[in-house]
């Protein structure tokens, strides 16, 4: 069962890709996917976005979730399963966590020293 929703992930994320890099938006050219998490039942789709310019991030998640009916529609035209979920798009924190723990880290080889 958990492969089938991994399954479902993956191509939501591929597809979801596709259509924010062809939506042809200065806010979308350096947008990623990082990951996706469907519920149990596939209903709700929670997308992880980033920009590669960190202070665009929250112009982009306006962008997306203004244009996600678009999306969703467009979503609905690549996958052939029986429901296409709503589409939740957030802010992925892993780069900001991955560099708080670096900071830590580095803090701590200079007091080592």
């Amino acid at each position: 069962m958990a492969d089938k929703k991994q399954r479902i992930q993956n191509l939501i994320a591929k597809n979801i890709s596709e259509i924010i890099f062809t939506m042809k938006n200065d806010v979308t050219n350096l947008a990623s996917v990082n990951e996706v998490s469907v519920n149990r039942d596939n209903s709700i789709a929670k997308i992880y976005v980033t920009h590669l310019k960190r202070e665009e991030i929250d112009h982009l998640l306006r962008y997306l979730n203004g244009h996600k009916g678009q999306i969703r529609s467009k979503l609905a035209k690549t996958m052939d399963t029986y429901k296409v979920p709503e589409l939740v798009f957030v802010k992925d924190k892993l780069f900001d966590k991955g560099a708080k723990i670096d900071e830590i880290i580095n803090s701590w080889h200079k007091d080592e020293n």
